[in-house]
């Protein structure tokens, strides 16, 4: 393997042109590598090598073109530099169309080669940086270990860095809205607005035209567009195609579906263009019922944010309470998940509808005394929950404003002890 510290690998057969390109290099300031044999270059690459390949054209073995093609298919944005003979321009024109950065003509200019050095390292640096950053932020986002969801994960790293129109599809709460954001944060567009429109409220296509516009140099989330009338559909689909046309992309489309949207197609709801067009990347997020196994994760991961969020304790967690969570299909997904996971956080055991008090382990208490402290902690736990808020509490507990003043003040409870902090300890 190539190590980080090395920024340009050299590849040519010829062993004195090797060393004359490495020790021009050095002089230069770059670290470099060279290999003779092509046919070793894709065992020596890792994936995120933050440097540059510079490739002779003509090689046994492999060559510049068939190399090229498979450093590509390893990872499609690593620069390589393609070195020719002279007159063979339109051998570097088709190493161009099939992914080299930039190409060189024999005898080799120096300063010309510096000068590309200089271009291509600092782009794929960033390129790189910007792959960690997304790894990390994917795993703290899109919890889990499953793989489907380590799937999906690799999945938004491959694309989330490209401007590509996308197609996601899901239940409700398997994360499709997240997916959507991460995909836009890590784009080349990030700087440009995000805008979530439900195509059911788009009737006419001056409605899209204007969300287009209030997206543009960034992205549109449009919501299940097969609800969008067939002739709007039918100008989103000539305003995707102008762009692929121009190779300038004004605006990136992420398509959220519901369902699966081939059924709309079917059904002739949506257009076979459109689906085309938006489904040449397709996310299908999985349902939280097919990664069972990540649900206890999950769980224990949203009751730390929100006692850390309360400034509170994170509790104790029954096993036979994981049992039952595991047991669950959860028709809200994790959305579901993290909503019992908040509420058990303050005390409250909520499940299908269900919901119970912790229960005491004995009567350590007269019973009088045991009904006040429970409507203490109810109480509580709401102020909690709504972080002090009297009308939200009020109605959460089904009793006028001021009958619970009343009961707060019995039990010198104060909402302004209850705001969220803003920066609370763990």
């Amino acid at each position: 393997m190539i190590s980080d510290d090395i920024e340009v690998l050299i590849v040519d057969d010829d062993h004195d042109v090797v060393e004359a390109y490495q020790e021009l290099l050095e002089i230069a300031g770059f670290k470099a590598q060279t290999v003779t044999d092509s046919t070793l270059v894709l065992g020596m690459l890792k994936r995120n090598w933050p440097g540059v390949i510079v490739s002779d054209m003509y090689m046994p073995g492999l060559d510049g073109m068939e190399l090229l093609a498979k450093i590509k298919q390893y990872d499609h944005e690593l620069p390589v530099v393609i070195i020719t003979g002279h007159g063979d321009i339109p051998m570097a024109v088709g190493a161009l169309k099939k992914g080299a950065v930039d190409f060189l003509q024999k005898p080799l200019q120096p300063k010309e080669l510096i000068t590309l050095l200089e271009k291509y390292l600092p782009q794929r640096r960033q390129i790189i940086e910007q792959r960690n950053t997304l790894h990390t932020t994917t795993a703290e986002v899109l919890l889990g270990e499953s793989p489907l969801i380590i799937k999906i994960r690799e999945q938004l790293k491959t694309i989330a860095l490209t401007t590509k129109d996308v197609l996601i599809e899901g239940e409700s709460g398997t994360g499709r809205h997240t997916v959507a954001k991460l995909l836009h944060q890590n784009s080349q567009l990030s700087n440009g607005p995000f805008v979530e429109v439900n195509a059911a409220n788009i009737t006419r296509t001056p409605d899209l035209q204007r969300s287009m516009i209030s997206a543009r140099s960034g992205c549109l989330c449009l919501c299940n567009p097969h609800h969008m009338p067939i002739e709007t559909q039918q100008w989103l689909c000539r305003f995707l195609l102008e762009q692929e046309r121009q190779g300038k992309k004004e605006v990136r489309v992420i398509a959220l579906f519901d369902g699966d949207p081939t059924e709309s197609v079917e059904t002739e709801q949506f257009l076979p263009e459109l689906f085309y067009f938006l489904s040449q990347v397709r996310f299908n997020l999985p349902t939280l019922r097919q990664r069972s196994s990540d649900i206890t994760l999950i769980f224990k991961h949203y009751i730390k944010q929100s006692c850390k969020k309360l400034n509170k304790t994170i509790p104790a967690i029954d096993k036979a309470y994981l049992a039952i969570l595991n047991r669950y299909e959860w028709p809200g997904n994790v959305l579901e998940l993290k909503n019992v996971a908040e509420l058990y956080a303050i005390g409250i055991v909520k499940l299908a509808g269900q919901e119970r008090s912790k229960p005491l382990d004995q009567m350590s208490s007269p019973l009088d005394d045991l009904v006040d402290g429970y409507e203490k902690q109810v109480i509580e736990d709401a102020l909690y929950l709504f972080s002090g808020r009297i009308n939200e509490v009020s109605s959460y507990l089904q009793i006028p404003r001021k009958k619970l003043y009343l009961r707060m003040k019995k039990h010198g409870l104060d909402k302004a002890e209850y705001k969220v902090r803003s920066n609370p300890p763990l």
